[in-house]
């Protein structure tokens, strides 16, 4: 036998194969420009999209805030939502919603990417790691918009205020409180359901017993949970 004769080519397993395959990324994929997503910036005050425009994409927040307005027949408007960095909107166009019901406007100088429907649907079907991430946002946003119906039911504006800032300021989150960004008192006042007046009665007494302070931006203290909590 020639030990000289040149060996064949062992042929790939098919796990080598699969290894070879880039592990699909998450956070890469909400983060770049691709087939069937785009990234846009967005200035405070512009409007991501317009109550009544055709809902056909999912939306993602990678940076900065966006608040969720809904106007009645009557031209009456109430804040449904503040979102910030990490959540997703527009989500109603999966389950087959035509027409977007609210109005989605940046508050802060925002990068959001946009998801067409299609696309996102195919992508939870195909790639765990997002299905999870997306079931993980869904069930968080279930728990607020329950606690917000409790909280319109059964708790007086002051309570309620007291609890839109706490949340504003990440009350909770990652062991730190964080100053909130710069925010209208009619903003507060359609995100309570209450007047102007009465969110400004209720911020000079938060303020007179040093739950919260204006530096800038408006910084809670984690005292004003007490608000929230007393019968």
């Amino acid at each position: 036998m020639n030990s000289n004769a040149p060996s064949k080519p062992r042929k790939s397993t098919i796990s080598e194969k699969k290894s070879k395959i880039p592990r699909f990324d998450v956070r890469s994929f909400l983060a770049t420009v691709g087939a069937g997503r785009a990234i846009g910036k967005y200035q405070p005050g512009q409007p991501v999209f317009l109550q009544g425009d055709p809902a056909d994409a999912v939306f993602y927040i990678q940076k900065g805030r966006v608040q969720i307005t809904v106007v009645s027949k009557q031209g009456k408007e109430g804040v449904i939502a503040m979102l910030e960095h990490n959540e997703f909107f527009g989500e109603g166009c999966l389950a087959g919603q035509p027409l977007h019901i609210a109005t989605a406007i940046a508050t802060a100088e925002s990068v959001i990417a946009k998801i067409d429907r299609d696309t996102m649907i195919r992508v939870l079907n195909e790639e765990p790691d997002l299905s999870k991430l997306f079931m993980s946002f869904l069930l968080s946003r279930n728990v607020q918009v329950e606690a917000d119906l409790v909280d319109h039911l059964f708790n007086s504006s002051e309570k309620r205020l007291a609890r839109i800032l706490l949340l504003l300021a990440n009350f909770g989150k990652e062991g730190k409180m964080e100053s909130i960004p710069k925010i209208s008192q009619e903003v507060l006042a359609a995100r309570v359901g209450t007047t102007r007046s009465r969110v400004n009665f209720f911020m000079n007494r938060f303020r007179s017993l040093g739950l919260i302070e204006y530096n800038g931006g408006l910084k809670v203290h984690s005292a004003l949970l007490n608000i929230v909590v007393h019968d």
